[in-house]
């Protein structure tokens, strides 16, 4: 052995390589200088040990190929430190947990008194897998001098062992509004962008949010092998790429008629299936079944790979088709493979305590077996945040003046225009607030008016419907028209979903405005003892 490196004899000779304990060294070294950047995982001035780690760390080999009389029989021990190694017969099953404990701690030259505490152990994650992040820059783990945050937002444990051990096959993942679903959906597109040869494909319903993912793809530079479209947009570039015609259908009849040319055109074999190495579908409750069994044929049958996330609770489309609905039946193989997210980590307990006061009804969790749609209660993750606004106004245009106020003085202490969203229920209500934007100067855009235009991106206050809310998040949120919507008996399972996507847009301040005397003012008013009524 010389200068970290050994030579080997094989089937084709004397042959010189690198030490791998050499090589586990130099990789270690890199991962403390990453780390040691970050002043709450270093001892502080003062200290006997200031600016190192304040906790052990080691390096060694394994050898998932070799057994320990392999090793030894063949001499690698004068090469290699035998306390620094384990073979492959000392991590089987069989082993026993506390002798595999051991070894592994025998591998450390020092030891500590003080444990981790879960927030350095989120740091060290945040560090070393960039793809656990939330709401982060992507940076290289070895670059020049990162910029580390005082605070650290990853994918929690559940979420990250799942991201990383989803398989090939169909799964289904059932969660909760804010549980981390699309960040799920984005580290699986990622992974499968590198390993398939065929493109990927992400599919949502609503246009705003694939925007954002389109947009999220590109800076994760991989906008070459992800395409990112709303389903009635990728069925239009099926009909366009394959020279179908468009169907002749106008108004409301022309999406379902749109839908149906397609599955027609694959059905006659113009359209070919198997297109994509994987398709990921966001927003899977909003799908009809008829949709779910079109792109189910457009997974290469090599890979496999499907995956659809699921919320039964933010469903806005209630159809007669979705009755008895089993992902079976529709060519989803997902029985045994299947995850349920319950806990809300985008909003504050304030938040979804609020937004539950509309929505408890349809809360109420519902028992399905493996292949059906559970209707999951969300658990908040315990995120503290200041209470929502509640706001009572003579007219819905005060409301609109109201909220263009508070927004202007939320930029002024530091809210960036494009972390503010208006989130309506009609029309109408959309417009006055527009005006209001428009009349105190404000920058924004307006989705329903600019929908070619419109930048998930855009340093701009984004105006959009309830229905185009969902799957995107803000830091500030306000819901105008509140006493507008309807206390219909017919309406309101619908209304109160509604209401429920709206709210739980909200990372961080929500401000809810109404005039009138509807079901939701006096349910909301009276009963939010967190929320600040004015």
């Amino acid at each position: 052995r010389f200068a970290g490196a050994s030579s080997i004899r094989g089937d084709y000779g004397l042959k010189e390589v690198t030490n791998p304990l050499e090589q586990a060294r130099r990789y270690t070294t890199d991962i403390i200088h990453a780390l040691e950047r970050d002043p709450q995982l270093v001892n502080p001035p003062g200290h006997p040990y200031q600016g190192k780690l304040r906790f052990p760390w080691t390096y060694g080999v394994v050898f998932p190929f070799m057994t320990r009389k392999q090793f030894t029989d063949g001499q690698l021990d004068n090469a290699i430190s035998p306390g620094r190694v384990i073979c492959s017969d000392e991590m089987t099953e069989s082993v026993d947990v506390e002798r595999f404990q051991e070894r592994l701690w025998n591998m450390f030259p020092y030891r500590f008194r003080d444990k981790l505490t879960v927030p350095q152990i989120d740091r060290v994650r945040w560090i070393l897998f960039p793809e656990v992040r939330i709401s982060a820059k992507q940076q290289e783990l070895f670059g020049d001098e990162p910029e580390l945050p005082d605070i650290m937002a990853v994918m929690d444990m559940q979420q990250e062992q799942l991201a990383r051990s989803l398989g090939d096959g169909h799964r289904v993942i059932h969660g909760v509004a804010g549980s981390g679903k699309t960040m799920i959906l984005g580290y699986r597109a990622g992974y499968l962008a590198g390993t398939s040869e065929k493109p990927v494909l992400i599919l949502c319903f609503s246009e705003p949010l694939s925007k954002r993912l389109k947009s999220w793809m590109e800076a994760k530079g991989l906008s070459e092998k992800v395409s990112v479209r709303h389903f009635h947009g990728w069925c239009f570039d099926q009909l366009k790429t394959y020279h179908q015609p468009k169907p002749n259908a106008e108004g409301d009849a022309f999406f379902p008629a749109l839908v149906q040319r397609v599955i027609d055109s694959v059905d006659r074999g113009h359209i070919p299936k198997n297109q994509y190495g994987a398709v990921l579908i966001d927003e899977g409750h909003d799908f009809e079944p008829g949709w779910f069994k079109l792109v189910v044929q457009m997974v290469s049958p090599e890979s496999n790979h499907l995956l659809v996330l699921y919320d039964d609770a933010q469903s806005i489309f209630k159809r007669s088709s979705h009755r008895g609905f089993s992902f079976k039946s529709v060519g989803v193989q997902a029985q045994g493979r299947t995850t349920i997210l319950k806990i809300n980590y985008r909003n504050t307990r304030q938040i979804l305590e609020l937004a539950a006061l509309i929505a408890k009804d349809i809360l109420d969790p519902k028992a399905t077996d493996d292949d059906g749609v559970p209707l999951i209660r969300p658990v908040s993750c315990g995120r503290d945040g200041p209470p929502p606004q509640l706001i009572k106004l003579p007219s819905i245009k005060d409301e609109a003046v109201e909220i263009a106020r508070r927004m202007a003085q939320a930029h002024q202490q530091g809210v960036a225009w494009q972390d503010m969203a208006i989130v309506y229920r009609t029309w109408s209500v959309g417009k006055t607030c527009v005006d209001a934007l428009a009349r105190a100067k404000i920058p924004h855009q307006w989705q329903q008016r600019d929908k070619k235009s419109y930048s998930p991106t855009a340093d701009a206050v984004t105006v959009l419907t309830m229905h185009a809310s969902k799957g995107l998040e803000y830091p500030f949120v306000a819901i105008p028209g509140v006493g507008l919507l309807s206390a219909e008996e017919a309406d309101l399972e619908q209304e109160a979903r509604l209401f429920y996507i709206a709210a739980t847009r909200a990372t961080h301040q929500l401000v809810v405005t109404g005039s009138g005397d509807s079901l939701f003012m006096n349910k909301l008013f009276p009963a939010a003892p967190e929320a600040t009524a004015v």
